[in-house]
């Protein structure tokens, strides 16, 4: 049964206007490249890019990092449109809702202005390198180290299924700094 009707109560008159901005954005930028993408096993760049410029990545990132300033119900809009394509290229989620959300909460203020307005332009490609062979996603099991060295870390480690990892410009490293259970 389908229920075109039915309306989700966190929606509003906003989210449905960047839902039908999203939809239009996506029909015209996304659908005629799927082929192709999954041929070359990537978005092209300037994908995201045309993304950025619509106002699609980062959008509940703070406006004074050139974010949005929207909610994570802007996120799952947007999240629902790519879904309704069937495009499981481009990876915005991973980008926007979780490295982007990492740099805004645990980053330097440095760190927030150099990084994430370059993020929402599309500039800037965002991955996370998080999954290992033996540990899959299991965060309190990860093998990888960061270990100080100067002012550096050296990173010593394996990583699997690093989306956006082949074209990213900033890559997100979870590792071990010490073998103390649990994490930080």
């Amino acid at each position: 049964m389908i229920l075109d009707d039915y309306q989700s109560p966190w929606r509003t008159e906003e989210l449905d206007d960047l839902r039908a901005m999203t939809r239009t954005f996506l029909k015209k930028e996304s659908v005629p490249h799927h082929a192709r993408w999954a041929e070359q096993h990537s978005v092209d760049r300037d994908f995201w890019r045309q993304a950025g410029e619509a106002g699609l990545l980062c959008i509940s990132i703070p406006e004074e990092y050139g974010g949005g300033g929207g909610s994570f119900a802007h996120e799952a809009v947007i999240m629902e449109e790519q879904a309704r394509i069937a495009d499981d290229a481009w990876a915005n989620v991973v980008h926007s809702t979780i490295v982007a959300h990492y740099i805004a909460t645990f980053g330097t203020e440095e760190q927030k202005q150099r990084w994430l307005p370059a993020m929402a332009s599309g500039d800037l490609v965002g991955a996370i390198a998080m999954t290992e062979p033996t540990t899959g996603s299991d965060l309190q099991s990860i093998r990888t180290r960061a270990q100080r060295d100067g002012d550096e870390y050296v990173i010593n480690g394996s990583k699997t299924f690093i989306t956006n990892g082949t074209y990213c410009d900033l890559l997100i490293i979870v590792a071990r700094t010490s073998d103390e259970k649990g994490g930080k």
